[in-house]
């Protein structure tokens, strides 16, 4: 099994009472949730199927080094 880093930041949402997460090494690419927990679970799930995409198309997976 391989892991890959990618950094992710959160941030509260201004016009709501959630979170939003992203990664800047995914442009494009973020989630949210209620609380900073579920914000970072979210994206974190999201990042996994997007990787599990790429890999079962046999594209590459670029991350932080």
């Amino acid at each position: 099994m391989k892991f890959y880093t990618f950094e992710i930041v959160v941030e509260k949402e201004q016009e709501d009472k959630g979170y939003s997460a992203y990664s800047p090494t995914l442009p494009g690419f973020f989630s949210n949730g209620k609380t900073i927990e579920e914000a970072k679970r979210n994206i974190r799930e999201a990042i996994q199927q997007h990787i599990a995409s790429l890999l079962a198309h046999s594209k590459t997976v670029l991350q932080n080094e």
